[in-house]
């Protein structure tokens, strides 16, 4: 999918006091959201259709994200503004060594091309070793999802270092917690206050949880 960057006029962006505030006043201010969110009617209809749960979840993510300006903020050449979409970046799990390799794919709103591209990309670069795959370095558009399929938690809180000018959202989720069949994931949220704030985060949910119980909206 073609990416564009399309600049913010700060003169009439509505937001523009609250901007300077978290990055001139406060400086900086990441925080993680914590949630947990119902899988079951997704985890069902992707096992029946032998599709595998992690590059749904990345297409869902990164579907949700790009009909909210808020998650797509970003600087280029000094410039404040937001993309059209973002790129996922995950890690891939070497099972020989446990050690993890970044790799992107990019986005398609068709979630079967971008099923078949996330495919594709684990069959080329999956034994490839390093902290970055062959296919190199993520646009700049991407943003970091993850996941511990290990482990389900109450919560988690990335901390991250030099991120004045860092606005893209990261997403950890957890291993699946199954219980009077309803099956729930956990997911950690972390985000830059400076453009995004909890209502955003609000809006984002439910989007999300909307598409992960309507999957005959976009799987076909």
């Amino acid at each position: 999918m073609k990416t564009y960057f399309r600049a913010i006029d700060i003169k009439t962006w509505p937001r523009v006091q609250i901007y300077k505030y978290f990055t001139e006043t406060v400086s900086t201010l990441i925080y993680s959201v914590n949630v947990t969110l119902d899988v079951t009617k997704l985890r069902t209809t992707l096992k029946k259709q032998k599709l595998k749960f992690f590059p749904a979840y990345l297409y869902l993510i990164t579907k949700v994200l790009a009909g909210q300006k808020e998650f797509l903020m970003a600087i280029q050449n000094d410039t404040l503004g937001y993309w059209n979409v973002r790129t996922p970046f995950y890690p891939v799990l070497h099972e020989d060594d446990k050690t993890i390799t970044f790799l992107w794919t990019e986005y398609d709103d068709c979630f079967k091309a971008f099923y078949k591209n996330y495919i594709s990309d684990i069959a080329k670069y999956r034994n490839q070793h390093g902290i970055m795959s062959s296919k190199g370095t993520p646009p700049s558009d991407s943003y970091i999802i993850a996941c511990t399929p290990w482990f389900s938690f109450n919560g988690l809180s990335m901390h991250l270092q030099n991120a004045k000018n860092y606005y893209a959202p990261i997403f950890e989720a957890g291993g699946f917690d199954e219980a009077n069949g309803t099956i729930k994931m956990p997911l950690s949220i972390t985000v830059n206050h400076a453009v995004i704030d909890g209502y955003h985060i609000k809006v984002f949910l439910e989007n999300l949880q909307l598409l992960m119980e309507h999957p005959e909206k976009w799987m076909q």
